[in-house]
């Protein structure tokens, strides 16, 4: 079984930095997922007895001081970090500028989704999952569309 330090990708593509012991995440280590986003922790024979996840952007989340996009603040973390836009200029997404969505598809934050296959596929456009019922109607409701029209900040030559 693997001990000591090492790396180890799993099925998901996900790959583990860290400590190992009799075969299990033991010790300090960083769970580092393809989305670009990471765990890391201190891990007691396989199960994260504390840590702390960051997205991909670097905002890090913390479960009993988590302030991101809650009632108050409603702006994206790079509004957070860079300040807004000026005015009449829209940020639409925390990615700016967007992603283009395909044509008949909604933008759900971690990829894109098409309500006639219920599937969201990454950005790359690689599968990752089948919407149940609940996240089909979520993201009908809420998450942008391709044919959303937005108005684009055009300089004055």
């Amino acid at each position: 079984r693997m001990e000591g330090y090492g790396y180890y990708t799993l099925p998901t593509g996900a790959e583990y930095r860290g400590s190992l012991w009799d075969g299990m995440f033991h010790g300090k280590g960083e769970l580092l997922l393809p989305t670009g986003g990471g765990y890391r922790a201190l891990w007691d024979r396989g199960v994260a007895t504390q840590g702390k996840y960051t997205f991909a952007d670097g905002l890090e989340y913390d479960e009993e001081k988590w302030r991101y996009c809650d009632g108050y603040d409603r702006r994206f973390y790079t509004e957070i970090c860079s300040g807004f836009k000026p005015p009449g200029v829209p940020q639409l997404a925390n990615l700016d500028p967007p992603k283009i969505i395909p044509e008949d598809c909604y933008d759900c934050g971690d990829g894109f989704y098409d309500p006639k296959t219920r599937a969201v596929v990454d950005y790359k456009h690689k599968f990752l999952r089948n919407a149940d019922d609940d996240e089909h109607e979520w993201i009908l409701r809420t998450c942008r569309k391709a044919w959303d029209i937005t108005t684009e900040n055009k300089p004055k030559p």
